[in-house]
């Protein structure tokens, strides 16, 4: 497999794309004018405590107070990083006893603003490194899950507790597999200069206040993706392709000879065909090879996938057809998940399947096909319904609503009003504005498609409705006009030409 990252440099924004054999499977896209949050720190001041909701408001700066859970408040010092074990722990306390309003606080945003929702915050600051993530305010060592060989786990979790520093926290990553504990030196000191900086920070200055920023979106795709399984790296920008060169150069030079800076004279992008691709990331509906079809539909609360045949018939009978649709879709919908970055809640519905063998196949293909995925999901299984719950964690806005905005005419349902229903609005109108003026002649203005249900066949309904209010009525068919909009004006019957 070969596997490429992008990087095309605007003046307005800064895109970033993984390739897998030519084949897009994740978009990053960054703005000066829509500032990332996660991973930054901030010196925040607590402005409610809501007990009911075991939950806090944190003042940071931003326009929206930062939303501080009950779990993310606690301190994990002496906890293990087991999930349920820290879930039982957490039960026992409450947030009023943590915090008071005004309190000042240090928090790191975890989860970026979504929709009407301010970022989510924690307490529990973690500082990413090229092999490591420093824990300051626990006490614990990880391995990353992504790392299967137990024996490996094993080696790089002894080689984390040999060196992690008293008091502190360590959790290996991903691309630390097969490296040994010389590897690491680098890593751990210039995480903890970075902790002592943030500690120097902490105490002085105004509150709200920002006491340290993430990298930027093309040093993070350096630190987090860039790695020896990674054969290219190309960016069309000539001064940052020369700060990727030095970045590389101090964290892993055999990486060097990879980076290329893109110096045609042609549109990156487009020269990658990874534009035609994110256009179909953005599409409701997703072809299968074989002729199926995904349909997406996402709302607030969840996203529904759909799986359907479509133009696929099989060769042998029914069974056949069914379980290699849903086979094929399982994949797709990994893939999907990972490109539009989707998360929340997901519900898929496969199409029926009789064999419970069939049922186990679909769902081990799906969470086989999931593990490349970085961010963390779970399939929760299959319900008596036949659909498959899931739920994918949700870090950012997805690819849609980052590149999308809802529709101003339908108000983003995706849905707007009949010519019918629409003419019936604007009769409603024209019998309004005969009730409050003397006018015996009038101009309607609307959408053709309405204009021609006013008029009816042959100009019966227009002259039903002059004749009704004995006035004269002109229908004005516009393109101009959007489709639930409608102009009325008076007009003087002596200019009407007959």
């Amino acid at each position: 497999m070969v596997n490429e990252i992008v990087v095309d440099v605007q003046l307005q924004e800064t895109r970033v794309a993984l390739l897998e054999d030519k084949e897009l499977v994740e978009i990053y896209i960054e703005r000066p004018c829509a500032e990332r949050l996660v991973g930054n720190i901030y010196r925040g001041r607590v402005s409610s405590v809501l007990p009911g909701m075991q939950a806090a408001f944190i003042d940071i700066g931003y326009e929206k107070n930062a939303f501080l859970y009950v779990g993310d408040a606690v301190s994990q010092r002496e906890y293990s990083d087991d999930e349920d074990e820290l879930y039982q722990e957490l039960r026992g306390h409450n947030i009023d006893e943590i915090l008071r309003p005004g309190q000042e606080i240090t928090v790191q945003v975890i989860k970026e603003p979504i929709g009407t929702k301010g970022p989510r915050v924690t307490t529990h600051i973690t500082l990413p490194g090229r092999h490591l993530v420093l824990l300051p305010n626990a006490d614990y060592v990880g391995v990353s899950r992504r790392i299967e060989n137990d024996q490996e786990r094993c080696k790089l979790k002894k080689i984390a507790e040999k060196i992690k520093p008293k008091g502190m926290g360590l959790i290996v990553r991903t691309v630390s597999e097969g490296k040994h504990e010389e590897d690491f030196s680098h890593d751990l000191n210039f995480l903890l200069k970075l902790w002592e900086k943030i500690k120097q920070k902490e105490f002085s200055g105004p509150v709200p206040r920002c006491i340290h920023k993430d990298l930027n979106l093309i040093y993070r795709a350096v630190r987090d993706f860039f790695t020896r399984d990674v054969d290219k790296f190309v960016i069309n920008d000539r001064q940052q392709h020369s700060k990727v060169l030095e970045l590389v150069e101090m964290i892993s030079p055999a990486l060097k000879m990879k980076v290329e800076y893109f110096s045609k004279n042609y549109d990156l992008f487009e020269y990658y065909q990874i534009e035609s691709k994110i256009s179909k990331a953005l599409a409701r509906k997703v072809w299968l090879k074989n002729g199926g079809y995904l349909v997406i539909d996402r709302t607030e609360a969840l996203t529904v996938i759909d799986v359907n045949t479509g133009k696929f018939v099989g060769a042998s009978n029914l069974e056949d057809t069914v379980l290699k649709t849903n086979l094929e879709a399982a994949k797709e919908i990994a893939k999907q998940l990972r490109l539009r970055d989707i998360g929340g809640i997901i519900v898929i519905d496969f199409i029926d399947m009789k064999e419970h063998e069939h049922q186990h196949m679909v769902l081990d293909t799906l969470k086989n096909s999931l593990k490349k995925d970085r961010t963390k999901t779970t399939v929760l299984g299959m319900t008596s319904l036949g659909l498959i719950e899931m739920t994918r964690k949700k870090v950012r806005q997805g690819l849609s609503s980052m590149m999308h905005i809802d529709c101003p005419y339908c108000d983003g349902t995706g849905k707007i009003l009949s010519p019918e229903a629409v003419a019936r609005n604007v009769e409603k109108e024209i019998k309004n504005y005969f009730s409050q003026t003397i006018a015996n002649a009038i101009q309607v203005e609307v959408h053709p498609t309405v204009a021609q249900v006013l008029t009816g066949m042959d100009g019966h309904n227009l002259a039903e409705m002059e004749k009704a209010y004995g006035k004269k009525i002109v229908i004005k068919a516009s393109h101009e006009i959007k489709h639930e909009e409608m102009k009325i004006r008076e007009i003087d019957i002596d200019s009407l030409v007959c």
